[in-house]
């Protein structure tokens, strides 16, 4: 049994110690939030304890589940690595980048387990996809688009939204592509009632010649969570939310050059739907093996630094209307 704890139990921590509650070799010691009618609230739910002061809690734990704000990420992983204990922080790993490489060091130095929560890597349908990939049943990838648009978050005062969304689908790409060597984004503020950019399209150039276009935005009231794969031989939709998949193709039947408007095309679409499974449970299961199998987790330290780089150089690009390589 593993002790962990959960520190910050707002929208995202509530659900981080629910399934922490569910994990049959996980105990959960306990919960802590600034807001202390919440986490005794939850913690009576959950029939677990509830801590004021997170200090508190680090003595009782092996490991510990951070999902506070993003500009209190470093200050508490830090301590935490320090201590001994292995760390599951919510992406983005924290606010910058000389922040993220003293995570990096201090785990590595202390042989520590540093996952971020890059939630989904771990949806069933982006491990198809890779699946896939890797055995060339879809061909080469020759682009890949995202679109993750929804109304605004009311849990979100700290950061814009391609720190909130669009690092999702960054690291996705980068998951699923390769590394990426420059950035060019467009972004705006359309509401004046926050203090970031609400809505985003970014574009992604990879060192192995392919294309990813992100588009995100705080704006629209009906919530995608989508993929799209141009490959060479398939064109594949991704839905995260269904955990589906539509595997599309086409071939010319019985061309005639003199009336192309009836031009035979015949269409090969496959539905493919994937077993559900709760990507946070996943998430925090493969946290819970890469600590008990001394492994790195599926998504390490490194990989939530690169997906906090080009977040920045995103948010840079825009800012100065031209394009960021990723050094």
């Amino acid at each position: 049994m593993l002790n962990v704890g959960v520190i910050g139990v707002g929208s995202m921590g509530k659900n981080h110690a629910r399934v922490c509650s569910e994990i049959e070799d996980i105990n959960l010691i306990g919960v802590s939030d600034v807001d202390k009618k919440v986490s005794k609230n939850l913690a009576s739910r959950l029939r677990t304890k509830s801590y004021s002061n997170y200090k508190e809690l680090i003595s009782e734990i092996d490991a510990a589940i951070v999902a506070t704000p993003t500009n209190t990420h470093y200050d508490i992983a830090l301590e935490l690595l320090e201590n001994g204990k292995h760390v599951l922080v919510e992406k983005p790993i924290c606010d910058n980048i000389k922040k993220a490489n003293s995570l990096l060091t201090h785990s590595e130095d202390q042989d520590l387990v540093l996952a971020v929560g890059h939630i989904e890597r771990h949806n069933p349908a982006v491990n198809f996809v890779k699946e896939n990939l890797e055995t060339n049943r879809f061909g080469d990838l020759i682009t890949i688009t995202s679109k993750r648009v929804s109304d605004f978050p009311v849990r979100i005062n700290d950061v814009g939204v391609i720190f909130d969304f669009g690092v999702h689908d960054i690291d996705v790409m980068r998951y699923l592509s390769g590394e990426v060597v420059s950035v060019y984004a467009k972004a705006g503020k359309f509401k004046n009632n926050i203090d970031f950019e609400d809505h985003a399209n970014i574009i992604l150039n990879f060192e192995n010649g392919i294309t990813g276009v992100i588009e995100v935005n705080w704006l629209t009231p009906i919530k995608i969570r989508k993929l799209f794969l141009t490959c060479s031989k398939n064109f594949v939709e991704a839905d995260y939310i269904a955990q589906s998949l539509t595997i599309s193709s086409s071939s010319f039947k019985d061309i005639d050059e003199m009336n192309l408007f009836k031009t035979r095309i015949q269409y090969n679409i496959e539905k493919v739907s994937i077993e559900k499974k709760e990507p946070l449970k996943n998430e925090i299961e493969d946290f819970v093996l890469a600590i008990n199998n001394h492994k790195k987790p599926l998504v390490t330290a490194k990989d939530g630094l690169m997906a906090l780089k080009i977040a920045e150089a995103s948010t840079k690009s825009y800012l100065e209307g031209r394009e960021i390589e990723i050094i």
